[in-house]
């Protein structure tokens, strides 16, 4: 009896150490898969945030593309009403498709930048599609560029991606002055032939 009390503490410490073992593998082993989730789960939003940045910005260059030709100094190609509607219905339907996606894989930030992203657009695409009239085109696609700089800063907090500022809207302001200038001479010609 003597010696099974002798190698007692032995025994509860080879015992001590095999839990030990047991639970620090499992918790390492539940913190490595947490890792992998998180990782492939950053790796479907990102491409979720991409197509759908793609696909809104090339709805947007459509749009204007279409409306270049009420600006004479715009410098951007232009399109004519026929392709860019073709064009247009083409990407609405993948623009639907990644919206799905965003919605489904992004966080509640970036949901609803992307949401007034594509709300600005819009705007854009309907005054392209001569749904409605704008008075200021400079306006919507000022809307349109600050948007997607609030979507791109969402978008990269949620994914934990640093550097430096990925704003658009302010350097393109020189643009939008630009299209105000262009419009004034047409807009204070109109009263006087009256």
């Amino acid at each position: 009896m003597e010696s099974v009390v002798a190698q007692l503490p032995a025994l509860i410490g080879v015992l001590i150490g095999a839990i030990g073992t047991i639970v620090a593998t499992s918790v390492a082993d539940r913190t490595r898969w947490k890792r992998n989730q998180s990782v492939r789960w950053d790796d479907r939003r990102l491409d979720a945030y991409v197509e759908f940045g793609r696909v809104v910005k090339e709805i947007h260059a459509i749009a204007v593309r279409m409306l270049a030709s009420e600006r004479p100094q715009s410098r951007g190609h232009r399109m004519d009403r026929e392709e860019g509607l073709a064009r247009l219905a083409e990407a609405d339907v993948r623009r639907t498709l990644a919206w799905e996606s965003v919605l489904l894989l992004g966080d509640a930030s970036t949901v609803s930048a992307a949401r007034d992203w594509r709300d600005a657009v819009w705007g854009i695409e309907r005054v392209a599609r001569g749904l409605t009239q704008a008075d200021d085109h400079a306006d919507l696609l000022h809307r349109a560029n600050e948007a997607r700089d609030l979507f791109y800063r969402a978008a990269r907090g949620g994914l934990g991606v640093r550097g430096g500022s990925v704003a658009q809207a302010t350097m393109l302001e020189a643009r939008r002055d630009e299209i105000r200038a262009d419009r004034a001479p047409r807009q204070t010609a109109e009263p006087s032939a009256l």
